[in-house]
């Protein structure tokens, strides 16, 4: 959980590093997920560890111009696109579990490790709206922990939402500055 929050406060301040801590935090949760028998939320570990790698990579590139990766904000087709395919992938493998494991929870397993790996490449890209969509996907998540008993997840994702909201603030601001 540390690691985690750790992940989250560096990457609100848009800090390398926060990758570093993701992958460490994620791989202690691929064990924790698997056990719980949220299988979608343990594939999507291994997701988010080459995502790590990912965003590593791609914050550390600077741009052209030599300077580091903006902030920046999608077109309203792209986000019709990224909730279109989060809804259909999410019908998709939610059925194919609901058939073909002892999953508890296949619809909302399978929406916010969906909804995660969009958002996780929009955090990597550093688009403003990824702090919009984490909102709701670990709203979501927070009533799926709470079912699976992993109260401190839960209580790991609830503190998330109030560093979402700062996060969404912090990188506006520096959306802004920047214009300016």
């Amino acid at each position: 959980m540390v690691l985690a929050v750790l992940y989250l406060v560096l990457a609100i301040r848009q800090n390398i590093w926060c990758w570093a801590a993701a992958a460490v935090s994620t791989a202690i949760y691929l064990f924790i997920m698997y056990d719980s028998k949220l299988y979608m939320q343990s594939a999507l570990q291994i997701y988010y560890l080459a995502m790590a790698a990912y965003g590593w990579h791609h914050w550390r590139r600077p741009r052209d111009d030599g300077a580091e990766l903006p902030v920046t904000t999608w077109p309203l087709r792209y986000h019709a696109v990224a909730i279109g395919s989060v809804l259909l992938l999410m019908l998709v493998s939610a059925e194919l579990m609901a058939r073909y494991s002892d999953a508890p929870l296949p619809h909302l397993d399978s929406f916010t490790t969906w909804g995660a790996v969009v958002t996780t490449f929009m955090v990597a890209r550093k688009v403003l709206e990824n702090w919009v969509y984490w909102f709701v996907i670990d709203l979501v998540s927070i009533f799926m922990y709470l079912d699976r008993g992993l109260y401190f997840t839960a209580a790991l994702f609830a503190g998330y939402l109030v560093m979402i909201v700062i996060g969404y603030r912090s990188w506006r601001a520096s959306m802004t500055g920047a214009a300016a």
